[in-house]
């Protein structure tokens, strides 16, 4: 069983020397663009997101960083009746800013596993618009409305991943699931908050990214 344990321990925290060193400085983010078009309902989503990062070694394999950018998602949908069309889009955009704190623990010589803690703010607005155009005894008429909501975003999340480096330079990292809360609220008399909470490793919903550490 003390065997058993010892092994354990190796995998989990491992007894390779190799570590990041305190005053190291790297970059990274996120960067992604997506698009679903549904012809059942004439439904389109698109999502943009676009966010540097940038990490500091306070101490040993321990970093704080800063994440800071910019999220836009686009749905248009057009419905069809016997009097005509409604064409309606929702924008939802906003500005992002995601301090972090980042464990690292060494599995091998240039593998890690590590934990982080961020705080995701979003700062932004949603707007409405809709126009539809109507046919009666053979008059059109259309008509447009438009609607703008600034809302404010925040969350706490914990994320854990591996982190592999190529070279002292060069870095490979995964994030797995995610565990948070997050709360938002949109700038309207009367409006109440929205909670979200994630908790779970989700192995269909791994992500993957590229860094780069200023290594010496």
């Amino acid at each position: 069983m003390k065997k058993i344990l010892l092994a354990g321990a190796v995998a989990l925290f491992g007894l390779s020397n190799a570590q990041i060193a305190k005053g190291t400085t790297y970059l990274s983010g996120q960067v992604g663009y997506s698009q679903t078009e549904n012809n059942n309902n004439d439904t389109k989503v698109e999502s943009f997101k676009v966010v540097p990062t940038v990490g500091y070694f306070v101490n040993t394999n321990l970093a704080v960083g800063l994440g800071v950018g910019y999220q836009n998602d686009n749905t248009k949908q057009t419905t069809t009746s016997p009097l005509g069309t409604i064409d309606s889009k929702e924008t939802v955009s906003g500005f992002v800013v995601a301090p972090f704190v980042r464990k690292y623990w060494t599995l091998a010589d240039k593998l890690y596993i590590f934990g982080q803690l961020e705080v995701p703010m979003v700062f932004g607005q949603n707007k409405d618009e809709e126009t539809a155009t109507t046919t009666v005894a053979g008059s059109t008429t259309t008509t447009s409305s438009s609607t703008k909501n600034n809302f404010t975003s925040i969350g706490v999340n914990i994320k854990p991943g591996l982190d592999y480096f190529l070279n002292k330079n060069w870095s490979i990292e995964a994030t797995i699931g995610e565990f948070g809360y997050n709360t938002s609220k949109v700038d309207v008399d009367g409006a109440e908050r929205v909670n979200n909470y994630k908790f779970g490793l989700n192995l269909s919903a791994v992500t993957f990214g590229v860094k780069y550490v200023f290594a010496k």
